[in-house]
């Protein structure tokens, strides 16, 4: 039997297309013009560092050059020195210790083009008016600014008036109401209150007294934790009862006083919450009434005391906002405001932490 083969020479098959040997043509100075609405004259400035534009102009040719993909260097959209203020409430909590060292180990890591000035306004009469006139009177020209201060009236004004100059503001910590800043960088202080309510009161007996103490309501950070707290446990545990917040202004004794004044007045005191600093004045209180370990207490930031209440015993959880990401949180915006951060970073609250005996470990989140 005889068998046939079909002939299949190359040229019998189909053939792919040959690949096109074109290559893209990429943007011209002329599409960089039309895209950034300048003339070809600038963006030739501007590619090529030569001649002065404005730094507007400047960031809008290098924005039009990324977005047509010009497979080329492109210079930074700012020439020159960024100057960023930060004005801190000047405090010798941990957690202000803590942000102090974020900026100071930030500034190592940026660019040497980007200079970073703190200013610590000292608490007591006359604060507002301090912190105003840092608002508003730069050491120098200013490409943005970081504040993390209370809320008031003043403090208010003075934000308002540096934004109407088109200069760009972060919050950081506590947010400022009525403020049309750039980004808040800091936690959800009102959903950090819920969750210590929530632990308190899954916790605790279903009866009995929780004291709540507090920096100042001023702060707008303290004022939502508060709330927070408050409110869950009115909705889900409407047997533990909360008085008058105490505001002690992060002041050890007053905390103190507070403490011992709730043992004697409430014998059935059974939590106790503790939305800013001073808790040792309150552990010394429970102690000295033979109370620490058997009152609950709940409260903000991993300090180098707090660590020591929860490895004792003596403080049940900890709530920390994590300084050193709040910190870049901040400066990523104003980076990316300024033209020198391509990505928009996140404009979500950070993320916060919670820490009891079981995972404190013995690792440096913070130095011994």
């Amino acid at each position: 039997m005889a068998v046939f083969k079909q002939d299949t020479s190359m040229s019998d098959l189909p053939q792919e297309p040959a690949p096109s040997t074109r290559r893209k043509r990429s943007a011209r100075f002329s599409d960089i013009a039309a895209e950034a609405g300048v003339s070809e004259t600038t963006v030739n400035r501007v590619l090529n560092e030569r001649g002065s534009v404005s730094a507007a102009t400047r960031a809008r040719v290098v924005a039009a050059a990324r977005r047509l993909g010009v497979p080329r260097l492109l210079p930074e959209p700012r020439r020159g020195l960024t100057r960023f203020d930060v004005i801190l409430a000047g405090s010798g909590t941990p957690y202000f210790q803590r942000l102090n060292l974020a900026f100071q180990r930030a500034m190592h890591m940026l660019d040497k083009k980007v200079v970073i000035h703190r200013t610590l306004v000292a608490e007591g009469d006359g604060q507002d008016e301090r912190i105003a006139r840092a608002i508003l009177s730069p050491r120098q020209k200013r490409h943005g600014l970081i504040v993390a201060v209370h809320d008031s009236i003043t403090v208010r004004a003075a934000l308002r008036q540096v934004i109407h100059t088109g200069v760009p503001v972060v919050t950081l910590m506590s947010d400022i109401a009525d403020v049309p800043r750039l980004h808040y960088a800091g936690i959800d202080n009102y959903r950090a209150g819920r969750t210590a309510g929530h632990f308190l009161g899954r916790a605790l007996p279903a009866q009995g007294r929780i004291l709540l103490i507090s920096n100042a309501l001023q702060y707008q950070a303290h004022a939502e934790r508060i709330h927070g707290v408050q409110e869950v446990l009115a909705e889900r545990y409407p047997g533990l009862l909360c008085g008058e917040v105490r505001q002690c202004h992060d002041q050890p004794d007053r905390c103190h006083v507070a403490v011992a004044r709730a043992v004697k007045a409430w014998p059935d005191l059974v939590g106790i919450y503790n939305s800013g600093a001073g808790s040792a004045g309150i552990v010394t209180a429970l102690r000295q009434a033979g109370k620490a370990g058997h009152i609950l207490l709940a409260g903000h930031e991993l300090s180098a005391e707090h660590r020591l209440y929860l490895e004792q015993g003596e403080m049940e959880l900890v709530i920390d906002q994590d300084p050193d990401w709040q910190t870049a949180s901040s400066l990523q915006h104003l980076l990316h405001a300024c033209g020198r951060l391509d990505e928009p970073p996140s404009s979500a609250p950070n993320e916060f932490r919670l820490f009891c005996r079981e995972n404190i470990g013995a690792g440096d989140y913070l130095p011994p």
